[in-house]
This record gives structure tokens, sequence and C-alpha cells, in this order.
């Protein structure tokens, strides 16, 4: 991991953002196990890389606002799968991206 514009082979561009998406539990409170095909997508993960940012309509740049090794909650449906990679990593949009989760 880098500090901002990589993760292996893949570098994000314009306001693109590389998220490991965290793990689906396999199994219920209650102790029933979940099958992959039944699991709920996670909307959470860490940034692992993001691209310099997006020049709006009026010709001002913005930075991403995210960082590297940021978790975040982001859109369920807005994440691009990453299939060059084995672990669960998806190439979410900054704007789609909502919040920034704090610990403590």
């Amino acid at each position: 991991m880098s500090d901002k514009g990589t993760f292996g082979h893949i570098r994000p561009v314009r306001d693109y953002c590389l998220v490991q998406q965290d793990r689906a539990d396999a199994m219920t409170k209650g102790g029933i196990i979940i099958p992959d095909n039944a699991k709920e997508r996670p909307v959470i993960g860490t940034v692992l890389a993001v691209g310099p940012g997006r020049v709006l309509e009026t010709g001002v740049f913005v930075e991403t606002e995210v960082k590297v090794g940021d978790r975040v909650l982001y859109g369920k449906y807005a994440a691009i799968e990453v299939s060059a990679t084995e672990k669960d990593v998806f190439l979410v949009k900054a704007t789609d991206i909502h919040a920034v989760l704090e610990e403590g």
C-alpha cells in the first residue's frame, strides 16, 4: 500500500478510490451459517489508494477528500469490482463515499 496513488498495479484516476470491502459475516448472531450467495454485501471498507481529484465544470480542481487508510461508508451499488486482485477490492467514486468512520 502506498501513501496515496497506487495499490499493486492499480492506480485510480480522477476522483476514484480503491476500497477493500469489509468481509460479510459468515454466521448470524444466533449461529446460523449464511451461504456466500445470500450474504449482504457490506458497504464499509478501507481505502487502499486514491486518485488525485477531479475538475469541476467551472474549471476548478478539487482534490479527493478521503485518504489511504480511511474506513469509509459508500453506496451499496456504487462499487465496481476489481477482479485483478485476490481480495474484495472495488473502485468507488469519491462522490459515492458518504462518510469516513472515525474511531472512538
